[in-house]
């Protein structure tokens, strides 16, 4: 027997007599109460790291119960082996048996990582359980070969939830992942994408909320004021146009049009700073 194995056994070199039942679970027992006594140090990392290094295969048989849910392999069996270094951190040999405290560590780390990080978009826990609840029931009740798709009512039977509670774990399951918005949605000729469906800022409605602010002050300026704006902005006439008609100078036109606009824009932006000036501003407009 060599000098390493007679001073140093570890979980890697025990007998294949001495395993648990399943052939990935070592009997390690003496290597957590080592582990448990010793202080911080190389020597603690040294033990830790062939507890680790026993217990790695169990923590990859865990993360291939996970396999077919969208996550790679491998990146599952790098969050087992996170859940296994947790396991191992805190472990009490003086509870029990380690697979009985590391099977369920390992697995909540996986799970944990499916529900904080397989979401394309953040979703409340509450309807992440919803979603589980309902995929497990629809499995059981389609396990037989030719069953029927099972309603939303057998389905809140099976899981003991109520109706709306499967409506909404059914949508969260079709909400595991985002659609990008290139994405085509028609297979005829006239393929379009999800972007081109979704609406778009209308210029109309903000035309539409100017004018109604500035209903008020134009009713408040002075008749002639107002006929020289329609005329302007209505009619589409020139100023030296108006001028003519009104017998009056082009500059005149000016003045007032600059004047006017600028007293209907004032009171649209104040009207609600400064309640009640229309009036005031009405009379003083008339005189």
């Amino acid at each position: 027997m060599s000098t390493a194995t007679t001073t140093a056994p570890g979980p890697s070199a025990r007998t294949a007599a001495s395993r648990h039942p399943h052939d990935d679970a070592p009997d390690s027992a003496t290597d957590f109460a080592r582990l448990a006594a010793l202080e911080e140090g190389p020597e603690r990392d040294a033990v830790r790291d062939e507890l680790a290094k026993a217990w790695l295969p169990m923590a990859h048989r865990i993360a291939g119960r996970f396999r077919d849910r969208g996550e790679n392999i491998e990146d599952l069996r790098q969050v087992a082996a996170v859940g296994l270094v947790k396991a191992i951190d805190r472990f009490d040999p003086s509870r029990g048996a380690f697979e009985s405290y590391a099977v369920p560590t390992i697995t909540g780390e996986v799970k944990r990582h499916f529900r904080d990080r397989m979401w394309a978009l953040r979703v409340p826990r509450r309807v992440q359980e919803l979603r589980n609840k309902v995929r497990i029931a629809r499995r059981d009740l389609t396990m037989n070969p030719g069953a029927p798709e099972p309603t939303t009512a057998e389905i809140a039977v099976h899981a003991g939830l109520t109706e709306d509670e499967v409506s909404a774990g059914m949508e969260a399951m079709e909400s595991f992942s985002t659609l990008s918005l290139d994405a085509e949605l028609s297979s005829a000729d006239d393929n379009y994408s999800l972007a081109d469906t979704l609406g778009a800022p209308d210029s109309s409605y903000d035309m539409v909320v100017d004018r109604e602010a500035a209903k008020e002050g134009l009713r408040r300026l002075p008749e002639r004021e107002r006929n020289i704006l329609y005329m302007r902005f209505f009619e589409d006439m020139t100023q030296n146009r108006i001028a003519d008609q009104l017998g009056i100078s082009q500059m005149h036109v000016s003045r007032l049009i600059t004047r006017s606009c600028a007293r209907v824009r004032d009171e649209a932006l104040g009207a609600q700073a400064r309640p009640g000036r229309g009036d005031a501003d009405g009379r003083t407009g008339a005189a």
